[in-house]
């Protein structure tokens, strides 16, 4: 596990070229206030918008999700702590007065784009109205 990539992936990589194609500046590996060793992967401060791009083992999709054959009751336990861990993040900076917007590796960067921008926008329009 210590050799899994913790940023910059290439859904990471991929979506924040096309953000930054489309003139969006961003964070990336924000840390999260309040919470120690927790980032968002790609964070719009002004805006108070966190993006992850979760990966489809690591987070359980429930596309993709595959069960490990091997010490399976210790993977079971390790899947659900992420789970848990993700839920506990969108909560602690919901309640910070964030949005969050959680993209799964397989989504195509350009919907996944198109769903940030879109989000971009409601929130800008609602801190300027």
């Amino acid at each position: 596990m210590s050799r899994q990539r913790r940023r910059d992936t290439a859904p990471e990589i991929s979506i924040r070229q096309l953000l930054h194609a489309q003139g969006y500046r961003y964070r990336v590996a924000w840390p999260i206030p309040g919470l120690r060793r927790r980032t968002v992967d790609i964070a719009f401060t002004r805006a108070r918008v966190a993006i992850f791009i979760d990966g489809c083992f690591w987070h359980s999709c429930p596309e993709h999700k595959t069960s490990p054959a091997a010490n399976g009751d210790w993977w079971s336990a390790k899947l659900e702590m992420n789970r848990v861990r993700d839920s506990e993040t969108n909560a602690h900076l919901e309640a910070l007065g964030w949005s969050v917007l959680r993209i799964w590796e397989h989504e195509p960067p350009a919907d996944a784009v198109a769903r940030i921008a879109g989000l971009i926008g409601e929130r800008r329009a609602a801190f300027s109205a």
